[in-house]
């Protein structure tokens, strides 16, 4: 187990070794003579990329988590419900997999909970065996004799969201909106939830460190949607929760309508981007993380920023979904 994290480049000792021995399990070449060398932060930045990580070519707490995950496959290991819950990418085969067959395992996350405990259930209970929540050989077998009807891998939890945004209220009143920063943007984060609460909406301003506590304090509250504000050097960029083929489509739209809003007041955002960032992944609702950038412009004009987040929020709540869904 990777000790001393974040490990990055110019580090040695057994914790890169043990790293680097994963990485070529994983078909990357980062060199295995335990130092964290510039092959070793390219194979990095490759794995994070190809995960939807920031590609920062050093390993902090989520990459190493993400490569543990990577290492599990399907059959490996009974899955089952269990605290805390089971990740790895064996957990997302069976969620695409039981979507696909029409069973809601909630969102491909690669996290064994409630929704895809209960899914397998249903699908036992369909096949006829016993209903015990467990993923284990007989399961598969079954899983593997109707696999071959699977026509559209995770296609139950995308309809499912589109539907919850659809069939949803429109406007933001009394709609509980989560404003979530991790430090220096309390002016825009405050700010922003006065201007929703103008309009009805319940904003909720939370300052966090750590993503996944984040999650689990928005999931709690059942907000409809959660707005994460961030600042550094880097271009201003919006993202939404993508893995494979699954994306939050009405994270997508807020992220879209974010990057045109930001473009307007002249902070030339990148494009938006799907990301499968610990934050994004393990919220149940819409979320999206905005990187405002640079410094200096937040710092001096904090009022067209908040206008910008809250005329995209309005504009989302009218119409959370893409043209054309």
């Amino acid at each position: 187990m990777a000790s001393g994290l974040p490990l990055r480049e110019g580090d040695q000792g057994e914790p890169v070794r043990d790293l680097q021995r994963r990485l070529v399990g994983l078909g990357l070449s980062p060199g295995l003579d335990g130092s964290y060398c510039a092959h070793t932060a390219t194979a990095v930045a490759e794995f994070q990329a190809s995960r939807g990580l920031l590609p920062s070519g050093s390993c902090d707490q989520a990459t190493w988590n993400a490569v543990i995950e990577a290492g599990h496959h399907l059959g490996d290991r009974l899955l089952y419900l269990t605290r805390p819950m089971l990740r790895g990418d064996d957990i997302t085969t069976l969620q695409r997999r039981l979507g696909g067959l029409g069973f809601d395992a909630g969102r491909v996350d690669g996290i064994f909970g409630p929704n895809t405990e209960g899914a397998l259930r249903e699908f036992q209970r369909n096949a006829g065996l016993s209903i015990d929540g467990v993923c284990g050989p007989e399961t598969l077998m079954d899983l593997d004799r109707v696999g071959s009807r699977i026509t559209e891998p995770a296609a139950v939890a995308g309809v499912r969201e589109r539907e919850i945004l659809r069939s949803g209220p429109r406007g933001l009143e009394q709609r509980r909106v989560v404003i979530a920063h991790a430090g220096g943007l309390d002016a825009i984060a405050h700010a922003t939830a006065r201007a929703l609460a103008e309009t009805g909406a319940d904003p909720v301003v939370l300052q966090h460190h750590e993503p996944s506590a984040l999650a689990e304090q928005a999931n709690t509250l059942d907000c409809d949607l959660l707005l994460d504000l961030e600042v550094g050097d880097a271009p201003c960029w919006c993202a939404y929760y993508q893995s494979g083929d699954f994306e939050s489509t009405g994270g997508r739209r807020l992220a879209e309508l974010l990057t045109d809003a930001l473009a307007e007041i002249g902070l030339t955002p990148e494009r938006s981007r799907g990301l499968r960032l610990p934050l994004l992944r393990e919220t149940r609702m819409p979320a999206v993380v905005v990187h405002l950038g640079p410094p200096e412009r937040v710092v001096t004009d904090p009022t067209t920023i908040t206008e910008a987040c809250t005329r995209s929020v309005a504009d989302w709540a009218h119409e959370p979904l893409p043209p054309g869904h």
